[in-house]
This record gives structure tokens, sequence and C-alpha cells, in this order.
């Protein structure tokens, strides 16, 4: 698979609580940009943040959090990416999707 070099980023900054028809939805969304041939996505979780509601998300110690912060890269040409949006519009309840410029300097197995 071949990514144009000049690419775009999708974030997708969500709750790890959040579900998609009974499923982690940062799962669902990885399971789906696989099958929509998408290059790739990784996910990451976030030990603190907070969101539009201003409530704090935190993994100290003293108070663990049951909703940390994900966020979920997905790098791809602006063609797939912009036909995988109509499915997270649908996906995505609560949260925040960036898309921006990407370089993609190398995309090897």
């Amino acid at each position: 698979m071949k990514i144009p070099t000049d690419g775009k980023l999708l974030r997708v900054f969500i709750g790890e609580q959040d579900k998609w028809k009974g499923k982690p939805l940062y799962e669902a969304i990885v399971l789906l940009a696989k099958k929509e041939g998408m290059a790739g996505a990784t996910v990451t979780r976030g030990f603190m943040g907070f969101g539009c509601k201003s409530h704090m998300h935190t993994a100290k110690i003293l108070r663990l959090s049951e909703d940390l912060p994900i966020i979920i890269e997905i790098v791809d040409g602006e063609e797939k990416i912009n036909r995988f949006l109509p499915f997270l519009d649908q996906m995505v309840q609560e949260g925040l999707m960036t898309l921006e410029k990407a370089n993609v300097i190398m995309y090897r197995a």
C-alpha cells in the first residue's frame, strides 16, 4: 500500500468508556479503519486530560479514573480520510476530531 507524500493526519479524541454497539469505541474505529483499507491506525491512552465539559480525567493513584482520554491517529491520503469521516460522524457521539496535513516521509512493512 502506498500513501501519498502529502497525506492527512486524522486525530479522534474520545473517552475510554465510550462504546459503539457494545464494544469500546476506540476498538470499533480501528477495526473499521482496517476493514476500510486505511493505511494504519494507532490508539494512545492518556493519563490526564479534560474536554468540552471541563471534567478532569486522571490516572493518579489517589483518584483512579475509569474514563481516561483516548486518542486515535490515522494517517492516509486525503480521499480515503474523507471517505472515512461519515462513519466517524455516526460513531463518535462525544469528543473531538482534527484533521491536518501530514508529510509522509516513509511507510514500509
